[in-house]
């Protein structure tokens, strides 16, 4: 029986690798996975963000387009689709143990272990590394939270990115790079190795929150993208999401702290690969490296995740799979594949048996050639934007259907050029593919949680939160 290791990385921009084509960020372990392995090219999330996404990967089921949406308690983010695993769906980890494996899940993103939340379900051990971004791990830093000197230490030269009065606080007693989170993340992960490994077969699931923001690499690290000693600007950053305006030089820090961030999670991808090799078991274990979406810095004049911007910098997935055997090692595969093919093709490829119903395919079969790849698009929700995307197209609307994008992939690669109103139907066919996938029914929520004014707007009446005050009027006034 074929052992699995999984790594979600959030956050990874696919035009940040190296084996997707850049060339100035150092991600070597990772290009040596790809490598021995596939690389996918027609990756995309099909429900964003974070918590759809990581629900299609546990389940092989669809979140799109995230139906039976109830806002629960502790629920901050307020996205439909924002919610825990449906009851009634296994998750991978439950049939993986059914059949005799031990399944371990090590994780660094806070947001699947939050109030109402059941994503370590199925897994017989799970550890979840504490502190990134707005985990609610000490209480919130008090004080100017853009000075730096309430950084921990000399190595964390700054930090860019929201929630920082909660980031700061978490990370107050780090001393060394040992502290930074993948490499807590991987370190739990080797020890799990270390007792496991040998001990049966085995699913260990790593999901790792960084390089998601803030975007805070360590200071050598960091000196392989930017002159640390000639930068002026700010070297802590509040942002907030959209069109933020950054002082001169701070958007090319910005990139060089995201970059940073990317290069500390390849050097900690590579410790874990060495596990692996130190073990013995890399031979008969199954490697998947995957994205759940990317980032938006500024190139479509936003920072951070929005709805209505689902470009290529936030759209396209990292997506790689390195058969034990290293079977087509060092190729490509260009059909389109989405997160709810993940529990599919790692179960199919262990030899594990498939529940009765589920969405996703295998997709190794379409690496091998065994069975024709069928799909001809891709796409998402975030709600309440849709995107559909083909060999051709992008295309993007609302649920209301009243404004729409469209972008020619071959001409316009980067989808700076939005060209819909001269091509009215192509935006038709593409729209009538999303209500299809719909059943012609999108659906409609009006989200704001009635009833319950502890948890109307969670942390409205706390001072030290970091909700603007033109919202924190705008809900009181509605109560």
């Amino acid at each position: 029986m074929l052992n699995v290791v999984l790594i979600m990385l959030d956050s990874l921009r696919r035009d940040h690798v190296g084996c997707y084509g850049n060339d100035w960020i150092k991600t070597e372990n990772i290009d040596a996975l790809a490598k021995e392995g596939v690389r996918f090219t027609n990756a995309y999330p099909e429900a964003l963000p974070t918590i759809p996404v990581r629900r299609a990967m546990s389940t092989g089921m669809r979140t799109f387009p995230c139906r039976d949406y109830v806002l629960a308690k502790g629920d901050t983010v307020m996205i439909p689709g924002w919610q825990p695993i449906p009851e009634e769906q296994p998750t991978m980890a439950e049939i993986f143990r059914h059949h005799g494996y031990n399944t371990a899940l090590i994780a660094s993103t806070p947001h699947i272990f939050k109030p109402s939340m059941n994503f370590h379900r199925g897994f017989t051990t799970w550890e979840w590394i504490r502190g990134q971004e707005a985990d609610r791990y000490h209480l919130p830093f008090e004080g100017d939270i853009e000075d730096p000197s309430n950084l921990p230490n000399d190595l964390s030269y700054g930090c860019v990115g929201h929630s920082l009065r909660h980031c700061l606080a978490n990370m107050q007693d780090w001393e060394e790079e040992k502290d930074w989170f993948p490499a807590q993340s991987i370190g739990a992960s080797a020890s799990w190795l270390d007792k496991n490994a040998k001990d049966g077969p085995f699913l260990l699931v790593i999901d790792e929150f960084d390089p998601h923001e803030p975007w805070n690499a360590p200071k050598d690290i960091l000196e392989q993208y930017m002159d640390t000693e000639a930068y002026e600007g700010r070297k802590v950053i509040n942002t907030t999401g959209g069109p933020y305006e950054f002082k001169e030089g701070e958007l090319e820090y910005t990139f060089a702290q995201y970059a940073g961030e990317v290069s500390l999670c390849d050097k900690y991808v590579g410790v874990l690969m060495d596990k692996l090799r130190e073990l013995d078991v890399l031979d008969n274990t199954i490697v998947m490296l995957v994205s759940d979406h990317g980032h938006n810095i500024m190139e479509h004049g936003i920072i951070h995740k929005l709805p209505d911007h689902m470009y290529p910098e936030l759209m396209d997935l990292v997506y790689i799979i390195r058969h034990p055997g290293k079977l087509e090692a060092d190729t490509e595969c260009d059909a389109f594949v989405a997160h709810h093919d993940i529990p599919v093709t790692l179960m199919s490829m262990a030899g594990i048996t498939l529940p009765p119903k589920i969405d996703g395919e295998n997709v190794w079969k379409w690496v091998t050639k065994e069975a024709p790849q069928t799909r001809e698009y891709a796409t998402c929700i975030f709600y309440p934007w849709l995107w559909v995307q083909n060999d051709k197209y992008a295309y993007l609307t609302d649920l209301d259907g009243t404004e729409e994008r469209l972008y020619d992939r071959e001409k316009d690669p980067l989808q700076m050029d939005n060209i819909a109103a001269e091509n009215k139907e192509i935006c038709e066919e593409l729209k009538k593919v999303l209500w299809a996938e719909m059943e012609n029914d999108p659906p409609n929520y009006d989200i704001v949680r009635r009833g319950h004014e502890w948890y109307e707007y969670p942390d409205l009446h706390d001072p030290r939160s970091q909700i603007s005050e033109n919202l924190r009027k705008e809900f009181i006034k509605d109560r």
